[in-house]
């Protein structure tokens, strides 16, 4: 287990936090959080094993945020005095008295014990902050030379990007929390250009909250996807075009997390489904009032949220509001049972507890609701992923994510993939090309048939989710099984596009 950089023990977190919500105490705040956080992002792209750009970026701050008379107040700063923290916590509770007045919504926060002075790390082995930036430079440029060499590829980009994320919490209340999480994503993309056809393959190796042992063999084969990667990209150039119509689907994990996590995950945060976001992204079908009742999947479907999920992107030990994180279910059966909940959402709709969803991306943001890692449960003795394709007549395994659309509501929705093969009788007949399938997101989930057991199971997911205004990004992730559905409408791109 790694422990916290002693550098950023070193700042005055403990002082400047003393100062802020002493000040907010004496100005009448009900609650006041304080917020000291250190964000590392580096990210390294290459073209045909060439440096292309090198971005390292430092962001190091602090944040007040106050419930003052029922409203919300925030403030921040960079200067780490306490005299600076101390106008920080003013500001936070000017901009609450003056916001009151508008305010129609009291603020009331969910109770969550005290955590006084925890610390947690998350599980890293190698600091991607500590390897000196020409061997993370030498180790994809030796990647990208290898692809080149095959006459089957024409060009290559590859990329990383790493990021350290520390915070020190504290609160009115009396909590405390110091925590440190490293994570990663490599990612290399060969290209074709053959008969005047283009086309690509990337690799399937997910972003994970590892350190960059990751890319030195450490929870992923790299050499051995990278020598594949020629093969596949020729025969999806041969392909032939896909016939329109409806299929069973094989999904693989690396193109099915990216369905959970715009069909489910989205759709399953309260403050979306109560309207908090429809004027940016939206509102959710999954409203309220459909909670313990709607039928969103088949039988066969189990899905959770866990902030504790061993190398997944949103798992921390406390969240943004102090809250402990957890495990919790969304999904059971194939029924709406949970939302993923800050604690004023939790109060605000007397569901207890937060489950320990506040993020926020820098200091100079105020934490909001965001998503947990929410994943898809295997069969405890379900089948392999070749088991699942035995079962299929005519059909189609997908594999890897693209491109997809989803409506406002994320209701209607539209994927694409890397990789589609041709299931006939129960085997793989090859691939084809220019496939994308459709269905509403409750269509979808009940046609599923059948799920993977743990051995199928992979852990996908993304840096760059989106949300709030002014908008912030997180990092999230979503395991899943292999998964079969039954009789989905399967689209020709190309012909759709009109070429």
């Amino acid at each position: 287990m790694r422990q916290i950089d002693p550098d950023f023990l070193a700042l005055p977190m403990r002082r400047l936090a003393d100062a802020a919500l002493q000040r907010a105490r004496d100005l009448g705040a009900e609650h006041a959080d304080f917020r000291l956080e250190r964000v590392r992002a580096e990210t390294l792209r290459l073209s045909d094993a060439s440096l292309e750009g090198s971005i390292d970026a430092d962001d190091l701050g602090y944040a007040v945020r106050v419930v003052k008379n029922g409203t919300w107040g925030f403030a921040s700063g960079i200067d780490l005095t306490p005299e600076a923290a101390v106008k920080a916590a003013e500001q936070a509770v000017e901009v609450a008295v003056i916001s009151a007045a508008v305010n129609r919504e009291p603020i009331t926060l969910a109770p969550e014990p005290v955590h006084s002075d925890v610390t947690w790390v998350s599980a890293y082995e190698v600091d991607p902050f500590e390897v000196p930036l020409r061997d993370k430079v030498a180790l994809l440029a030796d990647w990208s030379d290898a692809l080149l060499r095959d006459p089957r590829v024409d060009h290559v980009q590859a990329s990383l990007q790493q990021v350290k994320e520390q915070k020190f919490y504290a609160d009115t209340a009396g909590t405390s929390t110091t925590q440190q999480r490293v994570r990663v994503h490599p990612e290399l993309e060969v290209m074709k250009v053959e008969d005047g056809r283009f086309e690509s393959m990337r690799t399937l190796a997910p972003p994970v909250g590892r350190g960059f042992e990751y890319l030195t063999g450490t929870g992923w084969d790299f050499p051995g996807e990278l020598a594949r990667l020629p093969e596949f990209l020729e025969e999806k150039l041969k392909a032939p075009s896909v016939e329109a119509g409806r299929y069973d689907l094989v999904i693989d994990p690396s193109n099915l997390w990216l369905t959970i996590h715009e069909s489910i995950g989205h759709a399953t945060e309260l403050d979306r489904a109560l309207g908090y976001e429809a004027a940016y992204a939206g509102t959710s079908f999954a409203t309220f009032d459909r909670l313990g009742k709607l039928a969103y999947g088949s039988q066969v479907m189990n899905v959770v949220g866990d902030r504790t999920t061993e190398h997944g992107l949103s798992t921390i030990g406390y969240d943004d509001e102090g809250v402990a994180t957890k495990r919790f279910d969304i999904v059971s059966d194939g029924v709406l049972v949970g939302y993923q909940l800050d604690r004023r959402m939790a109060r605000l709709k007397g569901l207890g507890a937060s489950n320990g969803c506040a993020f926020a991306d820098s200091p100079g943001h105020m934490p909001i609701q965001r998503m947990a890692n929410v994943s898809l449960l295997p069969a405890p003795d379900g089948p392999s992923t070749e088991g699942l394709i035995s079962g299929v007549e005519r059909g189609i395994y997908v594999v890897g994510d693209k491109s997809w659309s989803i409506d406002m509501q994320r209701y209607n929705f539209q994927f694409t993939g890397q990789r589609f093969y041709r299931i006939e009788n129960g085997r793989i007949a090859g691939q084809v090309r220019d496939v994308a399938y459709q269905a509403t997101t409750t269509d979808f989930w009940q046609s599923m048939a059948a799920v993977g057991g743990p051995q199928t199971y992979v852990l996908g997911g993304a840096f760059n989710c989106g949300k709030g205004q002014p908008g912030q990004v997180a990092p999230v992730s979503h395991g899943c099984p292999s998964a079969l559905f039954r009789d989905v409408r399967v689209l020709n791109t190309l012909q759709e596009s009109g070429n």
